[in-house]
């Protein structure tokens, strides 16, 4: 019986044992496993701005893969949410039109320093991003847009005079946009409108040019002045000579019996009218009738 007994005290022993090392070993994994999967979520949060990527409305991304042929020249990411390994990058632009506005100073023909104030609107163009991002980078706007818009503006104004530029700003503004729109766009980026805001000469100029457009504008008036009362002369000579050549052929074709026989005539008109009147017939020089009227006292 007693070792029956020790048996049992053993057996039981054993079991406590057991479930002893099973309770520590499940303890010692899980915590183990907790350990883990906070490991690995610490690891997600850390990189989790690298591998979600967010592309929010009006924006498009270029993908650089660092062990896989450097950046995607032929994939441009849109909006919305991307997964990437965490040792790529993506260089997220805004592809919506932008406004800038710019003060370029620029040489007149002659020299003299100008101050051009110009608003620029600009965007990339989405389809050619990873070639921009590639070619140029994320600050185009300072290396590619500003210059190209400033080179463009110099070479145009530097090509007239102060008086030109002061007297033909339609002109050469539209050839400045126009230029400035074909040279931006040859580098990956579209320059939707280039609008001139202000073109600022040196004072002294500036007078001097107003004097001399206000002394254009007097001796214009005086010209036109001129030129009118020169057609005024022009038309009172002409009517002259046309009275002339009316009398000319009226007295050759006015005879003595003619001039009678109107006087008679117009005395009959005169006659049948309402108001009294004396007519003496024959009475006036040459026979002509003599007309009287009949509230004269005579």
């Amino acid at each position: 019986m007693e070792d029956i007994s020790k048996e049992k005290k053993k057996t039981e022993t054993f079991n406590k044992w057991s479930i002893s090392w099973i309770n520590q070993m499940i303890y010692h994994r899980r915590r183990g496993l907790i350990i883990t999967v906070l490991s690995l979520v610490l690891i997600f949060l850390f990189f989790a701005e690298r591998v979600v990527i967010f592309i929010d409305s009006g924006e498009a991304g270029v993908q650089f893969k660092r062990f896989n042929g450097g950046t995607e020249l032929d994939i441009t990411y849109g909006e919305g949410i991307h997964v990437i390994p965490p040792w790529n990058s993506m260089t997220v632009y805004d592809v919506r039109i932008q406004n800038q506005m710019a003060e370029f100073e620029v040489l007149s023909a002659n020299g003299l320093k100008l101050l051009v104030n110009v608003s620029i609107r600009y965007r990339p163009i989405k389809d050619n991003l990873p070639d921009l991002h590639q070619q140029i980078g994320v600050d185009y706007a300072t290396r590619i847009v500003y210059p190209e818009v400033e080179a463009v503006v110099r070479q145009i104004f530097g090509q007239y005079l102060p008086e030109d530029i002061y007297s033909s700003q339609k002109f050469i503004i539209q050839n400045t946009v126009q230029n400035a729109i074909f040279e931006v766009s040859e580098r990956f980026v579209e320059l939707d409108e280039l609008l001139i805001t202000r073109i600022t000469l040196p004072d002294l100029i500036r007078n001097a040019i107003e004097e001399k457009l206000e002394k254009e504008q007097v001796a214009l008036g005086y010209k036109f002045r001129l030129d009118s009362e020169k057609l005024e002369a022009d038309r009172k000579r002409i009517e002259a000579e046309g009275i002339k050549d009316f009398q000319q052929i009226i007295s050759s074709g006015i005879t003595e019996n003619y001039l009678r026989f109107k006087g008679i005539d117009a005395t009959l008109k005169l006659a049948e009218s309402e108001n009294s009147k004396v007519i003496i017939v024959g009475g006036g020089k040459d026979g002509l009738p003599i007309i009287l009227d009949g509230t004269s006292d005579q």
